[in-house]
């Protein structure tokens, strides 16, 4: 009789950061109302593990000063433009599409999230994460989902759906303490079911005169009944 193999088991903040380090994909957990996300300082490396297509185009992780410093110099936004988009990455915590300067001559590090002359930029930066992301200024990152399924909404849908050479980190904080950094709704952080459903972040397109799109729908703005409503709001929230 074939041995049973022993149960996968989530990966603590050391093995992840190992992981990372060579260059391997992994899984990071979310607060509500988004989803896990699985992130990898080689493009290639996170394609793999979602089980597409090595070369495509991938979300760069905007969440370190010296990247977004690095940006500056690279998107075809004046500086009112730049400064709302580095309000819509860490405040609001989208997705955002930043037109290219010179989108032929992006560098290394930037071209595996430009495409057509658009770059992809993620902002979710989770405060329990910071201590982890900090050592990884550069880090490429899409929804945790495997080919044909959708984004894992915790750390326990994650582990089922990766396999093993991908590390899975369970949450960084306990159910009580979730209570904490999320107010009265901290409970819907909970990876089980009976909880609000999750998804990935809302994707908004910043054009260069600083106009806003809504190019995907997602966590932040499903609420509203139409992307102008939920434009509108975000509008006012930033001041425009």
């Amino acid at each position: 009789m074939t041995p049973t193999p022993p149960a996968r088991e989530l990966s603590d903040l050391a093995a992840v950061r190992a992981a990372l380090t060579r260059g391997r994909a992994v899984v990071l957990p979310n607060p509500a109302p988004l989803t896990c996300v699985v992130a990898a300082t080689r493009p290639e490396a996170v394609n793999t593990a979602k089980q597409r297509p090595a070369e495509q185009a991938v979300a760069l992780w905007a969440h370190h000063p010296r990247t977004l410093d690095a940006l500056t110099e690279q998107l075809d936004l004046g500086p009112d433009a730049l400064r709302l988009a580095r309000r819509l990455l860490a405040e609001e915590h989208l997705t955002v599409l930043a037109p290219v300067r010179r989108p032929g001559q992006a560098p290394p590090w930037l071209a595996p999230a430009t495409k057509e002359g658009w770059t992809l930029l993620f902002g979710a930066r989770w405060q329990p994460l910071a201590g982890l992301l900090d050592a990884f200024p550069v880090l490429y990152v899409s929804s945790a989902n495997r080919t044909g399924l959708d984004p894992a909404p915790g750390p326990a849908a994650a582990l089922a759906m990766f396999p093993p050479e991908v590390p899975v980190l369970r949450s960084p904080v306990r159910d009580e303490e979730l209570g904490e950094e999320l107010g009265e709704n901290g409970g819907e952080d909970l990876d089980g079911p009976g909880g609000p459903r999750r998804a990935a972040t809302t994707t908004v397109r910043l054009h260069p005169d600083g106009r806003l799109d809504l190019h995907r729908h997602g966590a932040q703005d499903r609420a509203f009944a139409d992307p102008e409503q939920y434009l509108a709001r975000l509008r006012s929230r930033q001041g425009r």
